[in-house]
């Protein structure tokens, strides 16, 4: 292909129709390229601001801020091949495990926001938020919009699974919305549970079993060990407060 076609090409892609029409004056200008190249450019920023804003990840602490020292046990390395998105070609989960505190809705953020600048569509929520949104639909036709909202995005990351305890029917709603998901899209779960204890999260409700099943085939589970990072911090913040007041007496 031609650098003229390749710009053509660029130009019908871009849906300049004023430009394509009068191609064979403008084509050869000197300009062209570069206005392209703008457009290019302009349109990847406004779709990139636009997903930023529907996928509600929120502030969080970039993945360089990140102490990875401070837990007892997390795979670094698992975690940063994760970074290269590939689990998302292949729409495979993502598991993170681990107590309150350590580190996994940074973690889970810092994916959410590497797959928005690579291009792909995001929503970033919390389990308590999703389930009560989805039972609080009265109608039929509703609930289908909704859970086909949820399961439009290339990433949806659900947060804080494990630190409510959840009714039969919110159960059935989530695994509706992992089924729909599953084998289509990417998931990313954090939990504080281990999958043993899952049914103390859903008690009585039968799909648990399934729902967990699909969670995990062809998933990536990351589990990390370690005392609260947001305990640590404040104990740090309430030292450095207490040493502030030792020295204003001094």
């Amino acid at each position: 292909m031609s650098n003229l076609d390749a710009l053509h090409a660029r130009a019908k892609a871009l849906n300049l129709r004023g430009l394509i029409a009068h191609w064979t004056e403008a084509g050869t200008a000197g300009w062209v390229e570069a206005l392209l190249d703008w457009e290019e450019q302009e349109r990847g920023r406004r779709s990139l601001e636009r997903r930023l804003r529907a996928a509600h990840i929120g502030r969080f602490k970039p993945l360089a801020d990140f102490d990875w020292a401070w837990p007892k046990h997390c795979d670094r390395a698992a975690f940063e091949a994760l970074m290269a998105l590939d689990f998302l070609a292949e729409a495979s989960n993502v598991v993170l495990v681990g107590p309150n505190g350590v580190g996994k809705s940074t973690l889970a953020r810092n994916i959410a926001h590497q797959a928005l600048i690579h291009g792909h569509t995001v929503l970033f929520t919390s389990a308590g938020q999703l389930l009560g949104d989805l039972a609080a639909l009265d109608s039929d036709s509703a609930l289908r919009r909704r859970l086909r909202h949820y399961a439009r995005p290339d990433l949806m990351v659900i947060d804080e699974v494990g630190y409510l305890s959840y009714s039969n029917r919110h159960a059935d709603l989530l695994f509706e919305l992992v089924s729909r998901r599953y084998e289509n899209k990417s998931t990313v779960i954090t939990t504080n549970r281990p999958f043993a204890e899952w049914r103390e999260v859903f008690p009585n409700a039968a799909c648990v079993v399934s729902l967990v099943d699909r969670l995990v085939h062809n998933a990536e589970i990351l589990a990390i060990e370690g005392e609260s990072y947001r305990l640590k911090e404040a104990q740090e913040r309430s030292e450095q407060r207490a040493q502030k007041r030792r020295r204003a007496k001094s």
